[in-house]
């Protein structure tokens, strides 16, 4: 290991609803877990945290517990996040850094309030960081896609993530108007599940649903309507029952999330100046976020907008991307982030 690495272990961390992603400073993506810590039910000690503790929900006895201790972007459970984010920081230092507390940047929503902004900034300082930043997160996920956000022109980039959706207009370094939803992937897999059980009398687990929705699910009528055995526990009878989904269900059970979701692009560009419209209507609207990945979304939001769409490269990395961009440049940039005096 270089030198180099020892001294370098400032980190940037996308703390989703879904999934947490750590970016090192001079290293690059070193992490990329689902957020989630499986704990005893009644002492709260962590048992296993991430990967480990996704592979348990659905499937732990009654003294375990698996928490995803982030809900729509924002902390609920302050002290099993602080348990998840040391977990987190500690497994993406260098072994042998010789500073053991990082600088740590930390995405969140565009949208939360002062009061959930401390609570990331506390719990980023209490899981060992020397000095904790935030960014928002439509910011980083621009700056990951390559978007030129310090130029005069409007960008426009629609990060749809597990809890939040954020939506904002971007110019000269700054967001110029933005809108932030509690409405993403979340919300299109509790769409299906609750479709499912309506239809089939079919009760199904949150990955399951997760599984119908990237096979099979869309935004928009595809010309091949594929379909999914799904199984999980009939309702009626009590046992394990096996139904056939096909993707146009699978679509219609999330019309309600994708259309709010376009309601809030809609929203943004009305509020946006003339002057940067006309540059988004040339430059298209950028996605990010795994919300991007889901067939036909673009296509649908550009019908639907009459603006180009555009899903970034890599979407699901563009938000931990654009906070190690800030990381490797960060004494020249700090006017992006929030700093714990900009925290009321």
């Amino acid at each position: 290991m270089a030198i180099g690495d020892w001294l370098r272990n400032d980190m940037g961390i996308d703390l989703g609803t879904a999934n947490t992603l750590v970016y090192v400073r001079g290293r690059g993506i070193v992490l990329q877990e689902p957020s989630v810590v499986a704990v005893q039910a009644e002492t709260k000690k962590p048992l296993a945290v991430g990967s480990e503790a996704k592979r348990m929900i659905g499937r732990t006895p009654g003294n375990i517990v698996a928490i995803r201790p982030m809900k729509d972007g924002v902390i609920a459970d302050f002290e099993i996040t602080q348990m998840m984010l040391q977990y987190f920081i500690q497994k993406a230092m260098p072994r042998r850094a010789l500073f053991r507390h990082p600088r740590v940047i930390v995405c969140v929503p565009s949208g939360i309030t002062e009061v959930e902004k401390r609570a990331v900034y506390d719990a980023a300082k209490h899981a060992g960081a020397r000095e904790p930043y935030l960014i928002e997160e439509t910011m980083a996920a621009a700056i990951g896609a390559g978007l030129p956000v310090h130029e005069p022109t409007g960008n426009m980039v629609v990060d749809i993530g597990g809890g939040t959706t954020e939506v904002a207009i971007i110019s000269l370094g700054g967001i110029v108007t933005h809108r932030s939803i509690r409405i993403a992937g979340d919300e299109c897999d509790e769409a299906i599940i609750n479709y499912v059980k309506r239809t089939y009398n079919l009760l199904i687990g949150e990955r399951t649903a997760e599984e119908i929705k990237l096979t099979i699910g869309s935004a928009y009528p595809l010309q091949d309507d594929a379909t999914m055995e799904v199984r999980g526990r009939d309702l009626v009878t009590g046992l394990p029952k096996t139904i056939t989904l096909t993707g146009e269900e699978a679509r219609l059970a999330m019309e309600d999330p994708i259309a709010g979701i376009i309601e809030a692009v809609r929203v943004t560009l009305e509020r946006t100046p003339p002057e940067l419209a006309a540059d988004i209507m040339d430059r298209g609207i950028v996605l990010t976020g795994g919300g991007a990945l889901l067939k036909g979304f673009d296509q649908r939001l550009s019908e639907e907008t009459g603006m180009p769409v555009i899903v970034a490269d890599d979407p699901l990395l563009c938000v931990v991307k654009g906070t190690g961009k800030v990381l490797e440049d960060l004494d020249n940039v700090k006017r992006l982030l929030i700093t714990a005096k900009k925290i009321g």
